[in-house]
């Protein structure tokens, strides 16, 4: 099992930057596919970034594809997901998920853990 905490959301302007991050607990976070979500009020949870076990492979919905990176960094149980040129649309909560699976995963219900979510807030 893995517990994950999120951090490092806030509140930013259009067009600005912020990074998140997840810590894992656990010996085996290095086995796990890793993968960050969002949900916005009244919507439906939305895939944004996994990222394979080794790091060999990652993926990304085409809304955020070209401002978005997901890395982790297994010597420290912790997945990152770097978010550049924010718009609008991006504010809501972020969720850090972890799959059992060494293949990146894309759908929410292939994830068995999850943390609690940051909050992103993205102003005019």
């Amino acid at each position: 099992q893995v517990q994950l905490e999120e951090s490092g959301g806030g509140l930013v302007q259009a067009g600005g930057s912020l990074r998140l991050s997840c810590a894992a607990s656990g010996r085996t976070f290095s086995r796990y596919n890793m993968g960050w979500f969002r949900q916005a009020p009244g919507k439906e949870r939305e895939f944004v970034a996994a990222i394979s076990p080794s790091a060999g492979n990652t993926y990304y919905p085409d809304s955020v594809k070209g401002r978005f990176t997901i890395a982790r960094d297994n010597a420290k149980n912790t997945v990152y997901l770097q978010m550049n040129n924010l718009k609008l649309e991006d504010t809501a909560v972020y969720y850090c998920a972890a799959a059992d699976s060494a293949n990146v995963k894309t759908t929410w219900y292939e994830y068995a853990y999850w943390g609690q979510g940051t909050q992103v807030t993205v102003s005019s």
